[in-house]
């Protein structure tokens, strides 16, 4: 299994005892300044300021002090992310930046596809996630039988209206969690292909809108091969990030144990509560559309996709779809870590997980035992990093 440490020496990850992208970066002192406040706020918008009694030292995704912060009132971000976080730790131990990389593809309304090998909490993960969401959820266990029409819907004729009518399949709901994906063949992967990109069904002449929020977080096990599917490459580049979990630490699997040493059956997720609704995520993604990015950035992500592209290791190299979903992506980790500005630091965090699963290595590469993450590193490592 690949090892997706953030790449660099400046590129620490996001959690919950480390230190959040561009962490020693401080921000540039802003005179108008609006401080931070732990007062829930009442709407999503930025004419909420603080007084100066209500000004707090600055939450743990904070990379500078509250007067140096800037303008746009990121508050309401972090309160809600806050909460968020300590809703899914209750069950899960040890998923830090897991977590914080499920939730920025929540919030750039994005796919998600976890890999790791079995019994190390993916599907529990996307059942957590979805818990936080006050939204409606579905899972597909995909098989090797399962038929297009077992995930968008089929056709039924009304005996008493004398007619067929369109009764929706389990892809209609806001959250959808497709367990063990790459058991199904391209027949029935070809199913997702619009869903997941332009977030509607084509059905018998007829189009049906998917609601927002719209994600689906699905998982596959790199170790199982017998009765699995490769996924079509145009439908790997549909998920915005490929998350790469690992087993836990001893002290966390001591902790999983310890938590856990009286639970009899079913585990138990009721205790979770929804912290986040249609309402609040639209909010949160049109605060993401302030966030600042510098067009010295936007070359830094240029120079990186071209280099996937004209790398002598790789075959295929990252498309348009993942410049821009490196773009959204740092601007999410950009806003939870307090600033309304793409710094270096959160590209090259999320580089690594929007991108593995995009690139695909040449046979000399692959004879060489090389992996992406190598690769990727390299990448990083050789391009100017913009000041």
């Amino acid at each position: 299994m690949e090892d997706h440490n953030t790449p660099g020496e400046n590129m620490p990850t996001p959690g919950e005892n480390t230190p959040t992208p561009g962490k020693n970066t401080p921000a540039p002192e802003d005179t108008n300044a609006t401080p931070l406040s732990t007062t829930p706020a009442e709407s999503f918008s930025e004419s909420n300021e603080p007084s100066q009694d209500q000004m707090v030292p600055p939450t743990r995704y904070s990379s500078a002090p509250p007067q140096l912060r800037n303008t746009l009132d990121l508050s309401p971000v972090n309160n809600k992310i806050d909460l968020l976080f300590a809703e899914a730790k209750k069950i899960l131990i040890g998923q830090s930046e897991l977590i914080e990389l499920m939730v920025i593809c929540l919030l750039c309304d994005g796919h998600i596809l976890l890999e790791g090998v079995p019994g190390i909490a993916k599907t529990l993960s996307a059942n957590v996630m979805a818990k936080t969401i006050d939204s409606e959820f579905s899972r597909i266990q995909f098989t090797p039988d399962l038929m297009p029409a077992d995930i968008i819907g089929t056709s039924v004729f009304n005996m008493k209206e004398s007619e067929f009518v369109f009764k929706p399949g389990p892809i209609f709901s806001n959250v959808v969690l497709i367990d063990e994906i790459n058991r199904a063949p391209a027949k029935t992967q070809s199913a997702l292909f619009e869903v997941m990109e332009e977030k509607q069904i084509s059905f018998d002449g007829e189009t049906y809108q998917m609601d927002i929020p719209f994600i689906v977080i699905a998982t596959q096990n790199p170790i199982e091969q017998e009765g699995t599917y490769r996924l079509p490459e145009a439908q790997l580049d549909r998920f915005l990030m490929k998350i790469n979990m690992k087993y836990p630490t001893p002290s966390e699997e001591v902790e999983i144990l310890r938590r856990f040493k009286d639970q009899v059956g079913k585990l138990d997720l009721s205790s979770i509560n929804k912290i986040l609704d249609k309402e609040g995520i639209i909010g949160i993604r049109e605060i993401l559309k302030k966030i600042h990015v510098e067009d010295q950035m936007l070359q830094y992500i240029s120079d990186i996709i071209q280099e996937t592209r004209n790398h002598p290791k790789l075959y295929l190299g990252g498309s348009p779809r993942a410049s821009l979903a490196i773009l959204k992506t740092s601007k999410m980790t950009a806003a939870l870590a307090g600033r309304d500005f793409v710094i270096p630091d959160d590209i090259q965090y999320v580089v690594p997980h929007v991108l593995n699963h995009r690139l695909i290595l040449t046979p000399e590469a692959e004879m060489e035992s090389l992996s992406t993450k190598q690769i990727i590193d390299e990448i990083l490592k050789s391009l100017e990093v913009p000041r």
